[in-house]
This record gives structure tokens, sequence and C-alpha cells, in this order.
């Protein structure tokens, strides 16, 4: 009798120990498939995830490269003379910069200096002369200064010829007739940076008398 009560009491144990070593089994296999490969579909969504963000950080790295370069600021350090020298011997202007609202809009690209024809207009800083020659009935003479950098002065009869490397002040033509026929002959200047216009004033030294604002009611 006791010898039976011992085999069904041993029988219990077994059959305990069975279930829980099932049990371990079980939990193992679902945390190995929980630790398995990664399913096909989420491995793709993953991939596509990493190359979204590697774009959109490359677009960040461009778009602020451009907003630095298209400030002329930046080509002259704090303290040091101006890069650019006055295309005549005066420093007097007629007309500034007047940012157009858009890239097609009113505005005023550059900044007018007086001029009459025939004054010597003259390099603003050292590159090589990109064009000169027509454009839309004006002489035109137009230098790369590197860096992005570009000036354009008209209407300049030109002296110099494309790829003409000259110097800051060398004279590259004579000035014109036909830009400023409301109120005296005068230089247009005009300053692009990676071919987006910008104010040329920052670029030069100080003029000789204060520029004013000009009034866009004035000109409708």
């Amino acid at each position: 009798m006791d010898a039976q009560v011992g085999m069904r009491e041993g029988r219990k144990r077994e059959d305990g120990m069975r279930e829980v070593g099932m049990r371990r089994c079980e939990a193992a296999w679902q945390v190995g498939v929980r630790a398995g490969p990664v399913p096909p579909g989420r491995a793709v969504l993953v991939v596509l995830a990493v190359l979204v963000t590697a774009v959109l950080i490359v677009l960040l790295v461009l778009v602020a490269g451009t907003g630095a370069a298209s400030d002329p600021a930046q080509h002259a350090a704090p303290g040091s003379p101006a890069p650019w020298s006055w295309p005549t011997t005066t420093r007097v202007v007629l007309r500034p910069w007047d940012a157009p609202a858009t890239d097609y809009g009113p505005g005023h690209r550059g900044l007018d200096v007086p001029a009459p024809p025939g004054t010597p207009a003259t390099a603003p800083a050292d590159g090589m002369v990109a064009f000169a020659g027509q454009v839309g009935g004006r002489t035109v003479v137009t230098i790369d200064h590197g860096g992005g950098l570009v000036s354009t002065l008209d209407p300049v009869e030109p002296s110099v010829s494309a790829g003409t490397l000259v110097r800051r002040g060398d004279r590259v033509g004579t000035v014109g007739a036909g830009h400023c026929p409301l109120t005296t002959s005068c230089l247009h200047l005009g300053a692009r940076v990676d071919g987006a216009y910008v104010d040329p004033l920052p670029l030069l030294p100080s003029p000789a008398w204060p520029v004013l604002l000009p009034d866009r009611q004035a000109r409708g």
C-alpha cells in the first residue's frame, strides 16, 4: 500500500516537472521568435527610414550653404579693407539697391553712380572678364571674381574681351550713355552671388554722400 502511494506521488512529481519544462521551453521559444530575424517587410521600412533621414540631412546642409552664400558681407572680413573699389573716381550713389519682391518683379538690382560718357570704368576687384558685349541694346562688362561672386558694369564700351584677367582698378572700358536718362549720365554696378543679385554697397568703401533709401510710392 505504501509502495503504491509512493509510486503515485513519484508520478505526480514527474508530471509536474515535465509541465514546468514544457512551459520553460515554450517561453524560450517565444523569446526566440521575438528576437529572431526582422521580417522582410519590416526590414524594407527600416532601410527606407534611414535613407529618408540621410536625404533630409543632405538637403538641410545644402540649404544652409545656399543661405550663407547669398550674403555679400561674407566676402569682407570685419575690420578689413573693403574687397571692392568704386568703378569710377566718384563715390556718390545716385540710386541705391532696391530689392525686388520677386525674381522678376520691379526693383533696382544694383546701384548707380554719376559718370558722364567717356568716363573710365574700372574693375572693382581682381577677376576674369566673363562677358563683354551687347545685352538688350546696352554694352555690358561682366567680371567673375571667383567664389560665386560676379560684378556687372553697364553701359560700358569694353576695352577688354572675355577671358581677360584683370586686377582691381584696371580699366575695362568707358561709360556709355542711356542708363540714367531722367537725371544724369551714370554707371550701373551690379553684383551677383551664386547667380542671385545682391546689394553691392557692403562690398565697397563707404560712399562720399549719404545714400537715401528709394521711395517705392513715388515710383508707383
